[in-house]
């Protein structure tokens, strides 16, 4: 493939694994001794079969995956990965899906067909009217709490991907982009003035605090590697928080 360079092949070796060394032993255990095989799953990633295993992986991303990012989490070469996903979008385009898979900043990602967007449109607005989630519920609460703030943060706290909730409540208007954050470029998020009248508040200071409703200190885990603030929690391990 044009513009990938051989040099970006992954190097399955340097795991150093040793293989089955299978023996023609017989039913007394003779022969030489079995050497030991890989410990389970440490080759599985690499065993599945790539363009299921992208489109598993692209299922679930916040944003644009690259191809470097997706060769080493794959464990294939780079060169392999942007071929079957050039292949995977001229499928779905073959076969008129109603979903695409593009390229767009330098990344990789699902997104609905233009053509479709009156049926998306319809199924979002059609729960317009309805109750916030659970899910929904502490999204908002995260990006309140810690506006602006990205969508890989508020992933990053609740521990599963909120992209779609997101959508959701930018939707219903509840939150608003805040521009972007500088060392990633990715977009940020607030809480909107319709937010806080639906909540009945007359500002952010208004919000409840945070304390009374935090787990004891020393079930709180360190922060994450996408470098999310603590709530404040004192974490020196020595006093229980009363509930």
């Amino acid at each position: 493939m044009s513009g990938v360079a051989d040099d970006d092949a992954y190097d399955v070796e340097a795991y150093d694994v040793e293989t089955y060394d299978v023996t023609e032993a017989g039913a007394d255990g003779g022969g030489p001794a079995e050497r030991p095989g890989p410990p389970a799953g440490a080759l599985g990633v690499a065993e599945l079969e790539l363009k299921p295993a992208l489109e598993a992986v692209l299922m679930v991303v916040d944003e644009p995956a690259t191809e470097e990012h997706l060769a080493r989490v794959l464990q294939r070469p780079r060169r392999a990965v942007a071929l079957a996903l050039r292949e995977l979008s001229d499928d779905y385009t073959r076969e008129g899906r109603g979903f695409d898979l593009r390229l767009v900043a330098g990344g990789w990602r699902f997104y609905s067909r233009a053509e479709y967007a009156d049926a998306v449109e319809s199924f979002v607005l059609d729960g317009q009217q309805a109750r916030l989630t659970q899910a929904a519920l502490e999204t908002l609460a995260v990006v309140a709490y810690r506006q602006p703030v990205s969508r890989s943060r508020v992933s990053a706290v609740r521990g599963v991907n909120c992209d779609g909730v997101m959508r959701t409540l930018l939707q219903r208007g509840l939150v608003e982009e805040a521009g972007t954050e500088p060392e990633t470029g990715a977009i940020l998020y607030r809480t909107t003035n319709y937010f806080l009248e639906r909540m009945g508040l007359r500002g952010l200071d208004e919000l409840p605090e945070l304390a009374p409703f935090l787990p004891e200190a020393d079930a709180v885990e360190g922060d994450s590697a996408e470098g999310i603030p603590s709530f404040d929690v004192d974490d020196s391990g020595d006093s229980q928080t009363d509930h």
